[in-house]
């Protein structure tokens, strides 16, 4: 253990940096790259961005003046080498934990972290306008937004291009060139990123015709560069501080760059982690017990698209994520991974629906809202048959607000020609997809959540579920639990825990977020009997307010009804059951509140059993 490991826990800030040549600069690389495998060994995290941005995060804060330089890190989650410069290094201990450290830049976690990221292709815009502030305000710092290849690809990146290079305002855009995403990168800008890349790495402005893409946009270009030469980066970003108007670096890395098994990932699955053995690379997981709900619709579609050949499959960037990468072998020609373009390859799926196909679009909760207005203009507005699989549906844990599945259902609830479903389990996930596929009135989005589907036996030949149809799991008596997805499993926990004190609650799987069962809703509402509404997603336009809508246009009076689900709030990042809980979300929650609400209807007594 080197004295600049120890030191690392000790940093405050990286003024410290500029008392150290190239020589101690290369060995705090290295004593920073051991602390990051050991430490994502026992946490998990992004450690192949990480690891790729060592060098250049050194070299950064080597040359400007944090924080009254503004360091803008897209997506963010390769912000934990600025995270040790800036004095963090000892809460690593707990990244990504509920309470602990962000495992992306936090305003409220650093002065260092000036503007906060998760999604990619964010940081150009927000450069923009830190410049234009700047500069009315007559100030004198640097503005410098680190951006990736992949991140570069999305469309409001290419727009905020646009912008800076006709303002022609100081900037120094550094792009890291791993030539990776999260997967593989495409696209024609990947393409042209890769002529530059084979060309030599030595300093030069106007050397490489390809670097005319950025000079023709206004940008002053200085690569390719070797972004694990600390020297040759921090020479460049100095000739970049004396330029004038907007420069684009382009630095070249290597993702995982000092761990073999990273280094060699050609996958993503280095891209982010759980725990793994730092030894042999491999990954410290609990036993599975079923597949994942990505495999279920994955699988169900590779099935579904045997037998039409009008299905075709869409992801913007996340194959490996969405688990499409059996179905992008089995049928090339039908597999479309677009890159970071969640507009695109929505308003893509309408154009391909306009002709017939039968797109599936593959997208997590939390890109989806990034697609709003196509899917509010090019699909639900035309009724155009366009199945979206809404991945990781509800809360994800560690990656926090940027990144939980919380607000797809309040968004889409309030579209014309929308329907919503969740499955409960394995079975119920394929005849939600032969449903989809069978439905010719308009878009069809199936939600399901990270981890494992319910183990269940799977039968050979699916079921189609009639549209807005609910299923009766417990027939009510003295109240009753409407809920769908994973949540049914804490309703039925609670409605046996409830069954032994005496009360005969009943469990519905209103695996129909949008349209609701109405007949079944008229026939409970005619028991007189309290209602409780449980999702894991948003109040605020969610499926409880959905219910509430119906009984009031419907002129039910005195009803008993509660919604429990979650606050009009960002959840931040955790333990995705220490989250629910701390929500009333689990079968504690559900049992105390359907107790009040027995008492408020003077059903309350003895046990009766």
């Amino acid at each position: 253990m080197s004295c600049f490991y120890l030191d690392l826990l000790k940093i405050k800030d990286p003024s410290f940096m500029k008392r150290l040549d190239i020589q101690e600069l290369e060995a705090l690389a290295a004593d920073i790259r051991a602390f990051l495998i050991t430490s994502t060994s026992k946490s998990g995290g992004h450690i192949g961005p990480n690891l790729g941005v060592v060098e250049l995060t050194i070299a950064l804060h080597y040359s400007f003046n944090s924080p009254k330089d503004k360091f803008i890190w897209d997506v963010g989650h390769q912000s934990y080498v600025h995270k040790i410069l800036t004095g963090r290094a000892n809460q690593f201990g707990t990244l990504r934990e509920h309470g602990g450290l962000d495992g992306f830049p936090k305003r409220k976690e650093s002065i260092h972290d000036v503007f906060e990221t998760g999604h990619s292709s964010t940081s150009l815009s927000a450069a923009a306008g830190m410049v234009i502030a700047r500069d009315i305000k007559k100030e004198d710092f640097y503005v410098i937004p680190i951006i990736g290849d992949g991140a570069l690809t999305g469309g409001m990146a290419l727009e905020a291009l646009n912008h800076i290079g006709d303002m022609g305002k100081d900037m120094i855009v550094i792009l890291n060139d791993n030539d990776m995403s999260i997967a593989p990168n495409v696209g024609a800008i990947h393409n042209i990123l890769g002529k530059l890349r084979t060309s030599d790495t030595s300093k030069q402005t106007k050397t490489n015709v390809d670097g005319a893409f950025f000079e023709e946009l206004g940008f002053m270009y200085l690569g390719p560069i070797d972004g694990h030469d600390i020297e040759e980066v921090i020479t460049n970003l100095e000739l970049a501080k004396r330029a004038k108007g907007p420069v684009l670096l382009h630095i070249v890395t290597k993702k995982g760059k000092g761990y073999q098994p990273a280094e060699l990932d050609s996958r993503g699955t280095w891209h982010g982690t759980g725990p793994y053995k730092v030894e042999t690379g491999s990954f410290i997981k609990p036993a599975k017990r079923a597949a994942s709900w990505s495999s279920v619709i994955s699988n169900e579609l590779i099935r579904l698209a045997e037998m039409d050949e009008r299905i075709v499959a869409i992801t913007p960037a996340m194959p490996v994520g969405s688990k499409l990468e059996k179905f992008a072998k089995a049928f090339p020609e039908r597999f479309f991974d677009v890159g970071i373009a969640e507009q695109h390859a929505t308003t893509m799926a309408a154009g391909l629906a306009t002709q017939g196909m039968k797109p599936f679009l593959a997208i997590y909760s939390t890109f989806l809202q990034r697609a709003y207005d196509q899917l509010v203009h090019d699909v639900c507005r035309q009724k155009l048959n366009v199945v979206i699989g809404i991945d990781r549906a509800g809360l994800v844990g560690a990656d926090g607000e940027t990144h939980q599945g919380i607000f797809d259902i309040s968004f889409l609830n309030s579209i014309p020609n929308m329907t919503i479903s969740m499955p409960k389990d394995e079975v119920e996930a394929r005849q939600l997809m032969d449903t989809a596929f069978s439905y010719n009135d308009g878009p069809f989005a199936i939600r399901y959540p990270r981890g494992e589907a319910p183990g269940v036996q799977v039968v050979e030949s699916n079921t189609l579920i009639p549209i807005g149809q609910w299923e009766t799991i417990i027939q009510p008596l003295d109240a009753v639990i409407l809920t769908f997805g994973p949540t049914i499993e804490l309703a039925l926990k609670a409605a046996e825990q409830l069954e032994i004190e005496g009360y005969r609650v009943g469990v519905i799987n209103a695996r129909y977020i949008k349209p609701l069962d109405e007949a079944l809703l008229h026939q409970i509402l005619k028991q007189k009997i309290p209602i409780l509404t449980v999702e894991e997603s948003l109040l605020k336009g969610g499926f409880g307010a959905s219910v509430l809508e119906f009984i009031e246009a419907n002129n039910y009076r005195d009803v008993i009804m509660h919604r429990i689900g979650l606050p009009d709030e960002f959840i931040s990042h955790g333990s995705v059951s220490i989250i629910l809980e701390s929500f009333g979300i689990s079968t504690t929650g559900l049992v105390l509140k359907i107790k009040e609400m027995l008492a408020q209807s003077g059903k309350l007594r003895a046990k009766r059993l």
